[in-house]
């Protein structure tokens, strides 16, 4: 081996033993994970061009949505729901949403929940859907109302069996001492009820009324798409490109 030959080896040694240090450190100091100052991606999938967006929020939300579940996304139709308690704390929770129309997106719950107490004294929400696998979110801003009775009825007889007695079971939103509580709950709900529960009367469906909607839709460099429907005075739709 000549003198460079070993020259060229030393150096090469060098390098791998300082690589190997600073993997070391790295372990030690930051556990084996990355920074999260560290971590990004590249949005690069889609576009939300002015001339491509429906004029109306709802017919680009179902194109939107129909999308999401032809390209299999998990659990499109999950959605957050944010409420605002008594002392003006938000909060959120994430329901499904189990239908949307001109009159507005509804899920169900039980009204005797956080949420719900916190839609009777302040009957206003936001919703966002946030399709990770499309780099698309969508918001949605309104009032809130309870969905006439008999649609809740229909909802709930179409629920399987278990979740029918579920819904007499919990006592959502409050303290239990243990999931036992759960379990003899179901116990005695199916021993009264029987295999035809009767939907209960603190449970049932809440219809948001838009009032704004918003797209995003991830793009390259952080220069997002994002467009703003607003419902004016006269009931037509503002459309509205905002900065990212």
């Amino acid at each position: 081996m000549t003198c460079g030959q070993r020259t060229s080896h030393r150096g090469l040694h060098l390098r791998e033993g300082l690589h190997k240090a600073t993997a070391i450190w790295d372990e030690r100091h930051t556990g084996g994970m990355s920074k999260l100052s560290d971590m990004r991606k590249s949005y690069e999938r889609a576009e939300l061009e002015d001339e491509a967006a429906a004029n109306e929020p709802l017919a680009q939300f179902r194109a939107w949505f129909d999308e999401a579940v032809t390209v299999d996304v998990s659990e499109p139709n999950a959605m957050t729901v944010a409420t605002v308690g008594p002392q003006g704390r938000p909060s959120t929770r994430v329901v499904l949403v189990k239908d949307f129309d001109e009159r507005g997106l509804v899920w169900y719950t039980n009204y005797d929940s956080r949420k719900g107490r916190e839609l009777a004294e302040h009957p206003f929400a936001a919703l966002q859907f946030h399709w990770v696998e499309l780099e698309r979110v969508v918001r949605i801003e309104g009032r809130v109302e309870k969905v006439e009775a008999a649609q809740s009825d229909a909802y709930y007889q179409s629920r399987p069996l278990d979740s029918r007695l579920g819904a007499w079971a919990s006592p959502q939103s409050q303290v239990i001492s243990s999931r036992a509580v759960l379990v003899a709950n179901v116990a005695k709900a199916a021993v009264q009820h029987g295999l035809n529960p009767a939907r209960p009367p603190h449970w049932g469906g809440y219809r948001l009324v838009p009032e704004y909607w918003e797209f995003w839709q991830g793009r390259r460099s952080r220069l997002h798409d994002r467009l703003r429907y607003r419902l004016q005075a006269d009931g037509r739709w503002l459309r509205e490109r905002l900065a990212p």
